[in-house]
């Protein structure tokens, strides 16, 4: 599956790890709402397409799981801020 890499020069593996980091990045300091959304920018630098699309739950469920997800959150993170702000996409 990476055989790609193979191919690759020195630089360009440093240029290929670096792009990933910076993604891996955005995404660990995303915050607020934007921790609940759908990634496909970063499974994109993969270089292979993916023909997998994702299951929704159906809204009940979907709902437990945000916030089962919201109460990781206080479990993992009981000293982080908190915000009042509303969702504003």
């Amino acid at each position: 599956m990476d055989s790609d890499l193979n191919n690759l020069s020195r630089d360009e593996l440093i240029a290929e790890v670096v792009k990933l980091r910076n993604a891996i990045r955005e995404h660990r300091d995303s915050t607020e709402q934007n921790l609940c959304w759908h990634h496909p920018a970063m499974w994109g630098l993969l270089p292979e397409p993916s023909a997998v699309s994702p299951v929704v739950p159906e809204w009940p469920a979907f709902l437990r799981g945000c916030i089962r997800y919201r109460q990781s959150l206080d479990e993992q993170l009981p000293a982080a801020p908190r915000s009042p702000d509303e969702f504003s996409g």
